[in-house]
């Protein structure tokens, strides 16, 4: 080993977005966002620590809502942005490969009119679950004509809308329980906001299009979106990988976004939704063809091995939790196995939605 652990880890820095701001940062600001997991409140200081590094790609290897991908293209990187949830790619092709196409008030008005040949697939298969049977109907229709658009970046603002007001009116903002009874049961409640829950589809999907639409740009560089394995990536010549990789919790328990967001995977795939469902749950989630690695306590160290070595050329960021499996040690041996520099910086304590712990995000940086 070249370096060691405790030599390195005596950095910590807040993680509040108080520098780092450029021309494009003021005018195209990523939009909110609910989703499990989101470094959206990270961004800058993730930047703040990164941004001496000397780089003009990145590859956003394990891209989620794109908030660190649309930060490095507002930093004038070329990004890669990758995620293997198809619903996840179509946000990273909305607002990172996407740098010109808009949504027009004649899009929205279109996308939002009845049409008599919708299909009721939600209505019929996920009554009673997650929404309204009028609100089913409605996500039935938009569906349906959002598949009427000819133009991919279009397309992928709509669905990016979409999936936003589909988040914003669930409890929790996941999908991983059929808990309507939570929204529609008049009771004193301790969490949650009834308020928001109810408010009409249409009323977050206009906001939500707006929000997209004013992140929109183009740096002078051509960026992608990609839906593949980290590890079936064609992308060799890159000079930064960034890893937010899901996160396994120290009692062994990993983040399964498939199950939390597989409404949204569904909405991405409407055609061939019902061939993938798993109706033997209440909550009727997609079936998933194999275990995710990354999400095993037993796997996710060799797989965080495989990808490093994969990309061994590049410089990398690895972005992670200091309660997680593997540990910050571990991650650290494996990075200093390929990287003759390592530093590991820890953020003061972060509050995580739907967490009770207090904890530290962990920047282990490799050169």
């Amino acid at each position: 080993m070249r370096n060691t652990l405790a030599a390195v880890q005596s950095l910590f820095l807040p993680y509040i977005e108080t520098s780092g701001i450029s021309a494009f940062d003021e005018n195209n600001p990523f939009p909110s966002t609910r989703y499990q997991g989101s470094k959206n409140k990270l961004t800058y200081w993730i930047w703040d620590n990164i941004k001496d590094l000397d780089f003009k790609t990145a590859l956003d290897a394990f891209g989620g809502t794109g908030s660190v991908s649309h930060l490095l293209k507002r930093k004038g990187k070329q990004v890669f942005y990758n995620d293997i949830l198809k619903f996840n790619h179509i946000i990273g092709k909305a607002l990172i490969e996407n740098d010109s196409a808009k949504l027009t008030d004649e899009d929205i008005d279109f996308l939002l009119s009845e049409n008599k040949n919708k299909q009721d697939f939600i209505q019929k298969t996920f009554k009673g679950i997650y929404y309204t049977d009028e609100e089913n109907a409605w996500l039935d229709n938009i569906i349906y004509n959002i598949n009427q658009l000819n133009d991919e970046y279009k397309k992928a603002i709509s669905f990016f809308a979409l999936f936003q007001s589909c988040i914003i009116k669930r409890p929790y903002n996941l999908f991983h329980r059929a808990n309507l009874y939570i929204r529609l049961s008049n009771v004193t409640r301790s969490f949650g906001n009834k308020t928001t829950w109810d408010k009409p589809f249409e009323n977050y999907f206009r906001h939500f299009v707006a929000e997209a639409n004013n992140a929109i740009f183009y740096n002078g560089l051509k960026c992608q979106s990609r839906n593949q394995d980290a590890l079936d990536l064609d992308i060799n010549d890159v000079d930064l990988l960034y890893l937010d990789t899901p996160y396994v919790s120290n009692k062994g328990i990993g983040a399964n976004y498939l199950d939390f967001y597989h409404f949204l995977e569904g909405l991405a795939d409407y055609e061939n939704w019902g061939n993938k469902i798993c109706d033997k749950y209440k909550h009727i989630p997609i079936k998933s063809d194999k275990k995710c690695p990354w999400i095993d306590k037993n796997q996710i160290a060799s797989e965080f091995e495989k990808v490093i070595k994969k990309f061994r050329n590049s410089k990398m960021v690895i972005s992670y939790r200091n309660d997680g499996i593997p540990s910050i040690q571990e991650l650290f041996d494996i990075v200093d196995k390929y990287k003759d520099k390592v530093s590991v910086i820890y953020s003061r304590d972060y509050k995580y939605a739907l967490s009770n712990s207090d904890v530290k995000e962990v920047l282990i940086i490799g050169q």
